[in-house]
């Protein structure tokens, strides 16, 4: 009686770990979790490829110009260059189901444009006038 009740406490828990472990063990061979195909199935490998998607950001204003430009590369990853000359151009290929495009450019005249193109297609395009003018292209998914 004495030893009961010194360890009835890690008795009951061995107990609950062991009902638990087997009623996870049921449900999972219950429902075919426990067939062991996982993530690997034949259906992953035999995907077909496609096209890549080709982004074409654009940088234009007053002609000699320079300008700072900030974009989102195709993995979403911030990148900038400085100085640049008027007109830029930047154009990126992913394979990527879907794309963020993404620029702001400031230039040190007095109008700036910018246009994301994706695929040929024109997706956004904007200008901005102004003393050291700022403009920015989005797309929120290409």
């Amino acid at each position: 009686m004495k030893l009961l009740r010194r360890f009835w406490i890690p008795l009951i828990i061995i107990v609950v770990v062991l009902v638990g472990g087997f009623t996870v063990m049921r449900v999972r061979t219950f429902f075919g979790a426990g067939d062991g195909s996982g993530f690997a199935s034949a259906k992953v490998d035999d995907t077909k490829p496609f096209d890549p998607k080709v982004v074409v950001y654009e940088i234009y204003g007053v002609p000699g110009a320079t300008a700072d430009v900030n974009y989102l590369d195709l993995d979403a990853q911030p990148q900038r260059v400085d100085g640049v000359t008027l007109p830029w151009t930047l154009r990126l290929e992913s394979t990527a189901p879907s794309v963020f495009p993404n620029i702001v450019a400031q230039g040190d005249g007095n109008s700036i444009s910018c246009r994301i193109t994706v695929d040929d297609e024109l997706k956004d395009e904007r200008t901005s006038n102004g003393v050291n003018a700022q403009t920015f292209c989005l797309v929120k998914s290409a």
